[in-house]
């Protein structure tokens, strides 16, 4: 039986010279026996003809919004629900920037606005249009709403520029389609995450802290649950919403956090250390706000338990995954730090550079593991944990 037999793909066709591809695409996934319907933008009937569209998919291909007789039953609302997965390909800068926007003012936007199901991008553009601020602001907004990017490629492009901002081929497509309505590389697979920061307190006013916004470890338990995942995650106070599918345990300290993973690490399978857990807590909080009556005050502070050692050393230890937070020789000390706790993998990130790091939308990760690393560059954090839970799946598999 084939992965796609009864599985309902809509596609979204925008104006582009890509949108040739389009037909192949059709082909392909009628050929594996998905049910496709093509909706076009007013401009891609410019690029390919909607009869071509029709005659691969056995569809009447929709164009209009106010259809008289399809609109009678709001059928751009019918449409939304109708679809297992909206994919559009070739998505233009146009489309992607009003989608971005929330506009409506064509049946392929309003639909899109109208869907609770899966949406994916394939973006088509020039390579100066796909590298401009205004389209990677739109591209991350997008992505922070749960929204798919697939691509762009890097090559040729139409107008004869080389670089990135081709649409991927359509067999690629395919393989992503398949990938996104199977029940995930990791059904069944229980994760458990920390993430955020903690605070330590001092009194009942103040706290010892860090500046992480907990937004790479709530990106990574969105990707992993993307995966078909089991994922559970224990955070520190951060203002962020809980991702779909994903089982949230709230904590403020460090001693908290390592009660909570604890409590848990025996039922998991893959453990990630993402938390910026705070290296040290006050020997003893005060009861009352500390008054602000001498020059000079002195705080004792004392270690606070390593979480990841501890689990790393479990005899039946999962999968562990720590990351390291560096201001400097971020590839040397990774591996001191991996080596030194006993870990399957550890993401270490530059804190201190012109981009990334805390309090960011964007970061870089070297990811290093027994024999082997990788250098993820800078990109937003959405796209930098799908990249990320893709390696931790490699090397999960490989060992398990």
């Amino acid at each position: 039986m084939s992965l796609l037999e009864k599985k309902r793909v809509l596609l979204g066709v925008t104006g582009g010279i890509a949108a040739y591809k389009a037909a192949e695409l059709v082909r392909l996934l009628t050929r594996a026996k998905a049910e496709v319907q093509v909706v076009m933008t007013p401009a891609a009937s410019n690029f390919i003809t909607p009869l071509t569209l029709q005659a691969l998919s056995g569809r009447s291909v929709r164009q209009k919004m106010f259809d008289t007789e399809q609109e009678a039953v709001m059928g751009h609302i019918d449409l939304a629900r109708w679809a297992d997965l909206i994919l559009v390909a070739p998505a233009s800068a146009d489309f992607i920037s009003r989608l971005a926007v929330g506009m409506a003012n064509d049946l392929l936007a309003t639909l899109c606005l109208a869907a609770t199901t899966p949406i994916a991008l394939a973006p088509a553009m020039n390579r100066e249009m796909w590298q401009n601020p205004a389209t990677q602001a739109n591209i991350q907004t997008l992505c922070h709403r749960g929204t798919k990017i697939w691509g762009p490629a890097d090559g040729e492009q139409a107008c004869g520029e080389i670089g990135p901002g081709r649409m991927l081929e359509p067999d690629e497509l395919l393989e992503q389609i398949k990938h996104n309505l199977s029940p995930g590389v990791l059904h069944g697979v229980r994760v458990l995450l920390t993430a955020g920061p903690t605070r330590e307190p001092i009194d009942p006013v103040r706290y010892v802290g860090n500046r992480s916004s907990g937004r790479m470890g709530y990106a990574l338990a969105s990707a992993f649950a993307a995966e078909g995942a089991l994922v559970t995650m224990i955070s520190g106070p951060v203002s962020l919403d809980t991702p779909e599918g994903v089982q949230r345990v709230d904590v403020e300290t460090a001693v908290e956090m390592e009660h909570a993973v604890g409590s848990r690490v025996e039922q998991c399978d893959i453990f990630v250390a993402c938390a910026a857990v705070a290296d040290y807590r006050c020997d003893g909080v005060a009861k009352q706000k500390i008054k602000k009556l001498q020059e000079r005050l002195e705080l004792r502070l004392i270690r606070n338990p390593d979480i990841l050692r501890q689990v790393a050393a479990n005899e039946a230890a999962p999968f562990t995954v720590g990351f390291a937070a560096e201001t400097e020789r971020v590839a040397e000390q990774a591996e001191q730090k991996r080596r030194a706790k006993g870990v399957d993998m550890i993401a270490a990130n530059l804190v201190a550079g012109e981009r990334g790091g805390f309090e960011s939308d964007e970061n870089a990760l070297t990811v290093l593991w027994e024999g082997g690393g990788s250098e993820l560059p800078m990109m937003d954090k959405q796209r930098l944990a799908q990249s990320l839970v893709a390696l931790i799946i490699s090397k999960y598999h490989e060992k398990d």
